[in-house]
């Protein structure tokens, strides 16, 4: 997988700009506010269709303009291919593969990205909804019914939710039409996800020593706050009978809480190093050697799953780590995954063979430095 060039058009801070990438480490470097992360933004609306800094596609578009664009053109399995993003303030966005419009479920695994920026480091003992999006990100690329029954999934329990409220305040409805639709999905995200985290947690487990010098393991376990262990079984949680009587069971507290309780929307991830908790007692050095091994590992699980690694983004996230943490990525990637960064400290990159350097200064390309022998 390889990205050789990109448009911009009124995006962000870019009134028209093109840039072509080779197979490389390609360091976009500047001062803060220049527009580096917007490129590293354009490039992952590529693979999802949407930014991951959580804002609108209207804000997308530069402030005194009604429309914009991005487009990609990538290589897929020595394919020439096409992505093309039309923004506007008036009508929806639109969304083309290879001069077809798709939808953003179609768009989804076309192109596949991993990104790592600053929140990833939190990733262990942050929030479960970071762990259940690197979950949910890493399938949803190359499995697109996974992304297809996630969205379903999501919607039921937002109608359940929904009614919920009303129950709690109008007296008892009937929830049984979504009870059943969340069942049956949950079912099956649950058993996507654990397949996953399978092969994660081997690929995970042996980078990480490689990281610790054989030192240290680390392993995975799914965790789900309304399993019983005293009267639940492991295959239940396949089961959609299982999860439609969990809901019922639950349903008076539901109400209360006006939120649905059971399902993968409330799963998490637990992470050990040698049989020990890492949330509760592991050192920040440690939980970023996990974090580190973590990420690495999405890139190996999505070639396993599609022939080909994916593009790598790291967003300014190499000076959050030490020495030693930087040149592990560096070594992992170098001559066989094609790499962005963004930093304003590129002096830390000069002694790194093999890599483009770009400097951006107020949404302009002003310098290419080419790729260094």
């Amino acid at each position: 997988m390889m990205i050789e060039s990109i448009r911009l058009h009124q995006f962000r801070n870019y009134t028209d700009v093109k840039a072509k990438f080779p197979k490389a480490i390609v360091l976009l470097y500047g001062k803060n506010g220049q527009g580096k992360t917007n490129i590293l933004e354009a490039l992952y609306m590529g693979a999802v269709g949407k930014s991951y800094r959580g804002v609108a596609d209207t804000d997308l578009i530069r402030w005194d303009c009604s429309e914009g664009s991005v487009i990609l053109n990538f290589l897929r399995n020595g394919v020439n291919q096409q992505i093309k993003i039309i923004l506007s303030k008036m009508a929806k966005k639109e969304l083309w593969i290879n001069e077809t419009k798709v939808t953003q479920r179609e768009l989804v695994g076309t192109l596949n990205e991993v990104l790592f920026s600053p929140e990833d480091l939190q990733l262990i003992k942050g929030s479960p909804s970071l762990r259940r999006r690197f979950m949910d990100m890493e399938i949803s690329q190359v499995n697109q019914v996974y992304y297809k029954q996630l969205i379903q999934y999501n919607r039921a329990v937002s109608q359940r939710n929904l009614l919920l409220k009303k129950m709690k305040y109008d007296g008892m409805q009937s929830v049984e039409e979504w009870d059943r639709q969340i069942a049956v999905f949950a079912a099956s995200i649950v058993k996507k996800r654990t397949e996953a985290l399978h092969k994660i947690s081997f690929l995970s487990g042996v980078i990480h020593r490689r990281l610790t010098g054989g030192k240290e393991k680390m392993t995975m376990s799914y965790v789900q706050s309304y399993f019983d262990s005293a009267k639940d079984k492991a295959e239940d949680i396949e089961d959609p009978a299982w999860y439609y009587k969990k809901l019922q069971e639950n349903l008076q507290g539901d109400i209360y809480r006006m939120s649905t309780s059971v399902g993968p929307h409330r799963d998490d991830l637990n992470f050990f190093v040698d049989k020990a908790d890492l949330k509760k007692y592991g050192s920040q050095g440690q939980q970023r050697t996990a974090v580190l091994s973590l990420k690495l590992s999405e890139l190996e699980y999505i070639k396993s799953e599609t022939g080909e690694y994916p593009v790598l983004l790291l967003d300014d996230v190499m000076s959050e780590l030490d020495q030693s943490r930087r040149q592990a990525i560096l070594d992992f990637v170098r001559n066989r995954i094609q790499t962005f960064i963004t930093t304003t400290e590129p002096m830390i990159f000069e002694p790194m063979i093999g890599c483009r350097h770009i400097c951006i200064e107020k949404g302009r390309i002003i310098s290419d430095g080419g790729t260094a022998s």
